[in-house]
């Protein structure tokens, strides 16, 4: 798990089948501290409706997300799990 601030969303011509209908987010992973960046933004499904600017929590359990998604053959690894409260 890694707690991350949504900075965006990925949109495209076309998706993978498995896809279809989930909002895509660009996450920027954060240090312990909240604020530092941790690597490079991560594309994340979102099916909890978090925003621009959300402070969440992405998981990268595969195993999960392909559950949520139903199918072994998704591309999509990472899946937001938690949204902080204000």
């Amino acid at each position: 798990m890694q707690l991350g601030r949504v900075i965006g969303t990925a949109t495209s011509t076309v998706r993978h089948p498995t896809l279809a209908g989930w909002k895509l987010l660009v996450v920027q992973c954060l240090q312990n501290d909240g604020r530092t960046p941790d690597g490079e933004p991560l594309v994340a499904i979102d099916p909890l409706g978090a925003g621009r600017g959300d402070m969440v929590v992405i998981s990268s359990d595969g195993r999960g997300t392909r559950a949520l998604v139903g199918s072994d053959q998704t591309p999509i690894r990472w899946s937001v799990i938690g949204i902080q409260d204000p």
